[in-house]
């Protein structure tokens, strides 16, 4: 991939490479996915507008912007973001439906994502989805898909009942350590229940829990003692509450051994295999991050171009009083840089 360099708005001097490492796509169409009637499909409005549909239920309304390069370009280049990783949006994962189903789903999706990136593949770069229910065709998926193009994958945080600690789930992370392929955990499927069906308390309860939860899975489930060291991953939202929530788990994992005790190592020791995205939008919880987790394990992200995420995009992470401009361009660039296999360098024109 070529260096990456873009100027923020108003930027003089030397220049470093910003980097979005969370932000989705969805096609501006795609192929009939089968013959169930509950499968999604879109429903086009006008030519910058449409919606997601899951059988006759809208799902979410979307702008061109989902689906049209060079208008996320121009977007971009007015945040003074160099490249996005562009990833699924979860609702098409399909972990609920057959492996054959889910395989098939995916190809037509990770497809799409080529084509849509191609414009400016050095700018937007693809992560595909596989049909992680089955470790065997996400194996698969995965190494079609990088040797298509691709240059990751983003998983959500379970399938059914089955967490990030599962063994096949555990496989298929085995496999992208040995490929070398970055991986992107991303919360799907979030609890429903009266309590939650008020103020939007699913996205803003239930997407924090459940990547806290799948977190969790990693470190007490034992998956970090099983998975190469050389596993790059990423968990979104900030990591959800895990890393507020540290001291609480160290203390469990001491005092109740025998129900938390399944890791080799307690929680904190893990501090340092993983990474997180900085889309929490308010400086304290940004320092939390950076304190327990360390400026190099915390990259920019948005949620790009959906309603709850950051506009301008790195807007947090530049104007942190915190950080230090050494702590800043790493959080803009270079860990996402390293995360991705990319080139560091991005120095002055």
């Amino acid at each position: 991939m070529p260096e990456l360099r873009c100027r923020a708005p108003g930027q003089v001097g030397p220049v470093s490479a910003v980097i979005d490492v969370h932000t989705h796509y969805v096609p501006g169409g795609w192929p009939k996915l089968g013959d169930d009637p509950s499968l999604p499909w879109l429903r086009v409005d006008s030519e910058r507008e449409a919606a997601i549909m899951v059988g006759s239920r809208e799902f979410r309304r979307i702008q061109s912007n989902c689906w049209d390069a060079a208008e996320r370009l121009g977007e971009m280049g007015e945040d003074g973001i160099t490249a996005q990783v562009v990833s699924p949006t979860p609702v098409f994962f399909s972990y609920g439906r057959s492996p054959g189903e889910a395989a098939h789903i995916a190809r037509v999706f990770n497809d799409a994502a080529l084509e849509l990136t191609a414009p400016a593949r050095d700018r937007l770069i693809p992560f595909c989805q596989v049909p992680l229910q089955d470790p065997d065709l996400a194996c698969a998926e995965l190494d079609r898909c990088l040797e298509a193009g691709h240059r990751g994958v983003e998983i959500g945080n379970h399938v059914g009942d089955r967490d990030l600690d599962d063994e096949g789930i555990v496989m298929f992370l085995q496999h992208c350590a040995s490929r070398g392929a970055p991986v992107f955990v991303h919360p799907w499927d979030m609890p429903s229940a009266p309590r939650l069906d008020r103020w939007m308390a699913q996205w803003l309860t239930g997407m924090p829990a459940e990547t806290h939860l799948s977190l969790l899975a990693m470190v007490l489930g034992g998956v970090f003692d099983l998975v190469s060291d050389s596993l790059r991953i990423c968990f979104a939202h900030g990591g959800g509450s895990f890393s507020f929530c540290l001291g609480r788990l160290e203390n469990a994992w001491f005092r109740r051994g025998d129900v938390v005790g399944t890791s080799e190592r307690p929680p904190s020791a893990y501090v340092g295999r993983f990474s997180v995205d900085s889309v929490v939008f308010a400086e304290p919880s940004l320092r939390l991050l950076v304190e327990v987790l360390g400026a190099d394990h915390v990259m920019l992200g948005s949620d790009y171009p959906y309603p709850l995420g950051e506009r301008p995009a790195g807007g947090l992470v530049r104007g942190a009083s915190f950080l230090t401009e050494v702590g800043r361009r790493r959080l803009l660039g270079e860990n996402a840089a390293r995360f991705l296999g990319m080139p560091v360098l991005l120095d002055a024109e």
